[in-house]
């Protein structure tokens, strides 16, 4: 059981890095977590506030994938300049951490507007702005929805 409950706590925390680095799903892990916690430590939990976690894990994760896009469209900006925010913000992250992201994405959209598109700069800067907006706010969901989380996996163990 010991182990189990190391396991949730590691899971909610790797869960909270996963908000930040795209390559890690971090709600996802963040509720296998507290999951585990229900499963060895029953007593505090409720059965309800599992399956809410598991609607709210569920929906932020699809706007996750829908937000930055449907932003970026609705801000004049391509699929290549949704593209470019994440190309952006890896490299961002990998050579200037942890503002190399931000500033990443945005010029990551920028750049791909410009390139791909063949845009004019004063033309991809409101799409990049867009793109980089719904970055943002899919992270802002995510690293809210895996941090309260995290806090219910220390509450309850």
């Amino acid at each position: 059981m010991l182990v189990l409950k190391i396991i949730a706590v590691i899971l909610g925390i790797v869960g909270l890095v996963g908000c930040i680095l795209p390559v890690i799903p971090g709600p996802p892990l963040s509720w296998v977590g507290l999951l585990l916690v229900f499963l060895t430590h029953p007593e505090g939990m409720t059965t309800s506030l599992l399956i809410v976690w598991l609607v709210i894990t569920v929906v932020v994760t699809i706007l996750d994938y829908v937000a930055p896009s449907w932003i970026t469209k609705k801000t004049g900006g391509s699929k290549a300049a949704a593209r470019g925010t994440l190309v952006g913000l890896i490299l961002g992250l990998i050579f200037f951490p942890p503002w190399g992201m931000i500033v990443g994405s945005f010029l990551g959209a920028l750049i791909a507007e410009v390139v791909v598109n063949g845009s004019e700069v004063a033309d991809s800067v409101k799409p990049a702005f867009g793109s980089f907006l719904g970055f943002l706010l899919s992270t802002g969901l995510k690293l809210t929805a895996s941090g309260v989380m995290l806090f219910y996996i220390f509450k309850f163990l």
